[in-house]
C-alpha cells in the first residue's frame, strides 16, 4: 500500500511540474484573458513580402499563442504558400469550429492569431517553393481526418502542419514543443520528425521521446512537452517554450 501511495505521490508532483510553465504564463501579460474574439488584433505583422511586390514563390509557415487561456499551453501553426508571380497568398490552416477543420484562404499570410503576433518559422522563395507548393496542395488533400478536430492530445491544427511538414521532403521546419498535437501520429508509432532530421516514437500523442538535430532532446508526457536543445543550446518546457539560443528561420538563413 505505501508503494502504491508513493507511486500515486509521485505522479501527482510529475503532473503538478508539467503544469507549472502553462500556470506561469496563465499570470503573466503574454496571455490575454479579456479580449473577445471578434475584437482582437488581426493584423498583418508585416514578416511576409507583399504579394503584389513579389513575383517569385514563396512557402511560409508560422506561429502564435493561441487563443485566451489555450495560449498558455501552446501555439496555433499555420502554412502560408503564394505561387511565382500569384497575385495573393494561400493560407492552410485547421479550425476547431469548421468542418472539414481544413480552412483555405486566399489571405494575409501573417496575421496575428487573434491579439497575438506571429512567429515566422520557415520562409523558402524561388525555385525551393515551386518546387515545394504542389506537394503541400497534394499533402493537405490527403489529411486523414479532415472532419475531427479535438484540442488535446490531437488531432488539432499543429497535427495539420506537421502532418503537412512531414510530407514535404525539402520543407524543413522544427515546429516547436508549445504545439501541441504535432506528435499525435494518427495511429503511427514511429516516424521521421518534422524536420526530417531524426525520429520520434509517439503513442497517441499523450506519451512519447524524440530525437533530432534540429529539435534536439524531446520527452512529451500528456501532450506537453520538455526537452534540451545541445545543437543551440536552450532548454524547451512545457507552456513557456524556448529558453535560450533562438532557432534560425528555414530556408530563410540557407
Amino acid at each position: 500500500m505505501r508503494r502504491m501511495l508513493r507511486g500515486a505521490n509521485l505522479v501527482m508532483l510529475g503532473v503538478a511540474l508539467l503544469l507549472m510553465g502553462p500556470l506561469l504564463m496563465l499570470t503573466s501579460p503574454r496571455i490575454d484573458l479579456e479580449s473577445r474574439w471578434y475584437s482582437a488584433e488581426r493584423t498583418s505583422a508585416g514578416l511576409a513580402p507583399l504579394a503584389q511586390e513579389a513575383s517569385e514563390a514563396v512557402v511560409q509557415v508560422y506561429a502564435a499563442r493561441a487563443f485566451n487561456w489555450r495560449g498558455a499551453f501552446g501555439v496555433h501553426t499555420w502554412i502560408a504558400i503564394k505561387a511565382e508571380a500569384a497575385p495573393a497568398y494561400r493560407t492552410y490552416q485547421v479550425l476547431s469550429w469548421r468542418r472539414p477543420t481544413i480552412v483555405t484562404l486566399d489571405d494575409e499570410p501573417d496575421r496575428s492569431w487573434y491579439g497575438n503576433s506571429p512567429t515566422l518559422l520557415a520562409d523558402y522563395r524561388g525555385k525551393r517553393a515551386v518546387a515545394m507548393i504542389p506537394q503541400i496542395e497534394a499533402a493537405v488533400a490527403a489529411y486523414p481526418e479532415p472532419n475531427r478536430y479535438r484540442v488535446w492530445p490531437g488531432p488539432n491544427s499543429n497535427t495539420f502542419v506537421a502532418w503537412v511538414v512531414r510530407r514535404v521532403p525539402e520543407l524543413d521546419v522544427a515546429l516547436p514543443n508549445t504545439a501541441i498535437g504535432k506528435d499525435y501520429l494518427f495511429g503511427e508509432v514511429f516516424v521521421p520528425t518534422p524536420s526530417g532530421s531524426g525520429y520520434q516514437l509517439a503513442l497517441g500523442g499523450l506519451v512519447g521521446v524524440l530525437v533530432a538535430a534540429e529539435e534536439g532532446l524531446e520527452v512529451n508526457v500528456l501532450g506537453l512537452s520538455l526537452g534540451i536543445d545541445l545543437m543551440r543550446p536552450a532548454l524547451k518546457l512545457p507552456g513557456i517554450g524556448r529558453i535560450g539560443m533562438p532557432v534560425p528561420i528555414k530556408g530563410k538563413e540557407e
